[in-house]
């Protein structure tokens, strides 16, 4: 009978689902558990989202209730301390809940229990109290209490009042503050974000010192409330795209959002398109430049990753070192990831489609070296190209999920050991073993992951349809992949935008990066509220 009364209770808290409380309605009318019925239905009232508190339960007034009432809520919980304590202050009773790895040890010993236990404030009973704690908020009803247990906050109960006090203790575990592991940086700042939202909000502000910077605060979760942030410069950011935004966040109806990968594929445009339509840095200086140019920075407690929106696909090729270098190398180097797409994704469809339908179009004299190097092997083209991609893809994990001193040993030696064994072994050419090199070198160019995670399956698609139909396949996709490109948006925003549609003056900061003293207009396609960005700021020397 305990365990069915125990199965009964956590299910009420955990869940809250009105059949179980039916279903487990009996129990508590028959004896010895009548007596606890009344306060099972006052917690079965809790919201899930603990935003309304017309049918909360208040707070019990005695010490010894307050207690009982913490042990009921958190059961099977031997990470919640509940510690008695006298105040000298004013000669009341009190207790102190919080749970152990949430909350900072140092912050309770000298900020809040010492103020309480010794410094005499000859205060009478219901008066302020003096802590040192830096935020304190009173709650009336067990759901926030809870939640700011949950949170990593410390409650002061005190006999005979019927308030608690959260007090902002939260000391969670943490990493120091590094460099961006996929975000490599070359001239600018070497901070990468954390997990936690607002040290990351910190991170964002020491770029945008102003107070136009404006931050809307959503809770996204059932089980495990993240709080999802929503930064943008109220001047400049369109509100057609914040409003957008947050309607959707809103909308997400999920037990927990554990990282920004999860919140995407709620949020976004078009779910089933392999390109992505928002992107996901790491840096708090991308993060701070694409808020200044009119978009939108969304951060999730406890993701070390920060999402853009709204974006484009040509901003997938830019990264934020392009204006720490001269305008002429960003210019150059950006022309160089664009030549690196199409190689990633149509380089090994176009042996397929040579060797396969097309070879006449081949020089005699490459013809004949390809001749000698495919003489031996038994496979067709596209067994080959397949079996070489897998292969290499296959390194690629490996290299990835290992240790990072193995991981590159791995890569390294299983290349150079796999190349030449299939090669002498007749199974693979030598050209496609260039092909498959040259076609993963190329991917390793492209500054975004997510983008190079759709040219790997764009580049199978175009294999398969090089196979069955030559060039006219590789037109075929490439047809599509534009109509693709052209008809997603990103949170409305066209997603081909300067391209298709056409926007000349956004054509400054796309396959070309000029100075930046002539960029003094943010992009028309964010929208924004402020056109201008800067002045004439250029220095004009004695020879002009």
């Amino acid at each position: 009978m305990i365990l069915m009364e125990r199965v009964a209770i956590s299910g009420l808290l955990a869940n809250g689902v009105q059949q179980q409380y039916v279903m487990n309605r009996h129990l508590f009318h028959r004896k010895p558990y009548a007596h606890q019925w009344e306060g099972w239905q006052r917690i079965m009232k809790l919201p899930h989202n603990h935003q309304s508190t017309e049918h909360e339960p208040d707070l019990e007034e005695h010490i010894p209730d307050i207690i009982q009432h913490l042990q009921q809520l958190f059961t099977d919980t031997p990470d919640l301390i509940i510690r008695k304590l006298s105040i000298v202050q004013t000669g009341e009773k009190a207790v102190l809940a919080y749970l152990d790895g949430l909350t900072d040890k140092n912050s309770i010993n000298n900020d809040v229990l010492y103020p309480l236990q010794f410094e005499k404030g000859g205060g009478d009973p219901g008066s302020e109290l003096f802590m040192t704690v830096g935020h304190i908020v009173p709650y009336t009803t067990w759901a926030k209490v809870i939640e700011a247990i949950l949170n990593g906050d410390s409650v002061l109960f005190v006999d005979r009042r019927k308030e608690a006090y959260a007090l902002d203790t939260k000391g969670w575990p943490q990493r120091a503050i590094e460099d961006p592991q996929l975000e490599p940086s070359l001239k600018g700042a070497h901070q990468g974000f954390l997990e936690t939202g607002s040290q990351n909000i910190a991170l964002i502000r020491r770029y945008i010192p102003n107070r136009e910077l404006k931050i809307k605060q959503l809770a996204v979760g059932k089980r495990g409330p993240a709080s999802v942030s929503i930064l943008y410069l109220e001047d400049v950011t369109n509100t057609e795209f914040i409003q957008l935004l947050e309607d959707r966040i809103k909308a997400i109806n999920v037990d927990v959002i554990i990282n920004t990968g999860e919140l995407v594929e709620f949020i976004e445009d078009n779910p089933y398109s392999l390109f992505p339509q928002l992107i996901s840095t790491e840096r708090p200086d991308a993060a701070a430049s694409q808020i200044l140019q009119g978009r939108c920075a969304v951060v999730v407690d406890r993701s070390p990753s920060v999402l853009i929106a709204p974006v484009n696909f040509m901003a997938f090729f830019q990264s934020i070192d392009d204006y720490s270098t001269r305008w002429s190398i960003a210019t150059f180097l950006r022309m160089l990831r664009i030549a690196a797409f199409f190689i990633a994704a149509f380089l090994p469809a176009l042996y397929i489609a040579v060797v396969s339908y097309h070879f006449e179009i081949i020089p005699m004299k490459l013809l004949i070296t390809l001749g000698e190097s495919r003489g031996r092997v038994p496979l067709p083209p596209f067994v080959e190209a397949v079996l070489m991609e897998i292969t290499l893809e296959i390194l690629r994990e490996a290299g990835v999920r290992l240790p990072a001193p193995v991981g590159q040993t791995v890569g390294i030696v299983g290349g150079i050991v796999i190349g030449q064994a299939v090669v002498q072994a007749g199974l693979i050419s030598n050209v496609m073993v260039v092909v498959v090199a040259f076609t993963g070198i190329s991917s390793f160019i492209l500054p975004n992951y997510d983008m190079v995670a759709a040219v790997r399956l764009l580049r199978f698609i175009l294999m398969i349809l090089a196979s069955l139909f030559g060039f006219v396949g590789i037109i075929i996709g490439f047809m599509l992949m534009i109509e693709q490109i052209i008809a997603l948006r990103s949170l409305g925003m066209p997603y081909g935008i300067p391209l298709a549609p056409m926007r000349f003056a956004d054509l400054k900061d796309t396959l070309v990066r000029v100075p930046l003293w002539l960029m003094n207009k943010r992009p028309i396609s964010t929208s924004a509220l402020q056109s201008k960005r800067q002045g004439n700021s250029r220095f004009k020397g004695e020879e002009e």
